[in-house]
């Protein structure tokens, strides 16, 4: 359960490292450049610990669709990033694959 905590924190603190990067604007904002550096070196470390016990096929799924899908929703809401059906049908169809990758666990 430890494993999957850090995997969820690596998460979390990509998606505001990566906010974070928009927000710096091309890095010359020095406190969010500061923060997308310190938040991606925290999601890195958080994520190798995870690996410990997580198979990495399953791990960077989670991480790069759920990351994926929370980048373009904090785009969307904060940003004002545009909505469009394809874009909503590419969120869907990530989501799905990452829930279809950790089937195989099941099994």
């Amino acid at each position: 359960m430890l494993y999957w905590i850090y995997l969820l924190i690596a998460i979390l603190t990509e998606v505001v490292g990566t906010t974070m990067m928009k927000v710096s604007q091309g890095l010359t904002r020095l406190m969010p450049s500061v923060l997308m550096f310190v938040m991606y070196a925290i999601s890195f470390v958080l994520m190798a610990l995870a690996l410990k016990k997580i198979e990495v096929g399953t791990a960077y799924a989670i991480w790069s669709g759920l990351g994926t899908a929370l980048i373009a929703t904090i785009g969307i809401v904060a940003f004002r990033e545009s909505m469009s059906i394809p874009k909503l049908a590419g969120l869907v169809l990530i989501i799905a694959g990452v829930v279809l990758l950790n089937l195989k666990g099941a099994s």
